[in-house]
This record gives C-alpha cells, structure tokens and sequence, in this order.
C-alpha cells in the first residue's frame, strides 16, 4: 500500500468475518497517513467489544492481482503479533467477487 510518505508491504489474513481491511496504526503512520486525525471513523466489534475506530484512505492498495486508488481502511492495531500485520475484509473480497475454496486453501478473483 502507498500513502503520502511511500509503500509498505503487509501481511494480511484474508477474514470473511470482518466487514472492513484493518490496517495497524503504526503501518498507516510509516506511509504517512495520521489515525490521529481522521475525521471519519467507524465503530467495529472486536473480541473484547466495540470500539470507535479511525478510517482513512490509502492512495494505493495492491492485493491479489488487483489494484484499488484511494481504498478506505480502518486503523487499529490487531492485539495478535506474528506474521499477521492485519485483516482483509469483506470490503475488499466483494468488489474483487472472490470465491474462496476453503477446502483447498485457494482464492480466485475477477
């Protein structure tokens, strides 16, 4: 994903459970992009409840084969470390019509 102060490459778990692409606060910071003050926010449920979230715009977002300009993201840092930056969500997988085969670990896009 790109923003104002360059690219960064993230890992993200594909989640068919979450409607929004949440992306950590500290990576929307590193591409220049300030959670801090957004104007627009959405509330979200989580594992400990809900929460009030920033959502911002990132000027490029590259995933799957496709690419999306100015794609709304949410910010909030994942309470789960490893390899897992942040979450893929619907908002993503429904304008790409993805069909995942769980049971092959496969998705195919449009």
């Amino acid at each position: 994903m790109t923003g104002p102060a360059g690219t960064k490459v993230v890992n993200l778990l594909v989640d068919t459970g979450s409607t929004y692409t949440i992306l950590p606060i500290e990576v929307l910071e590193s591409i220049g992009l300030s959670p801090a003050e957004s104007e627009a926010h959405e509330r979200i449920a989580t594992g400990s409840g809900y929460i009030i979230a920033p959502k911002l715009r990132v000027r490029t977002f590259n995933t799957l084969g496709r690419r999306f300009r100015r794609l709304p993201v949410i910010a909030h840092t994942l309470p789960f470390g490893g390899p897992i930056d942040g979450l893929l969500g619907m908002d993503v997988l429904s304008r790409m019509k993805a069909r995942i085969a769980v049971a092959d670990g496969s998705i195919e896009v449009e």
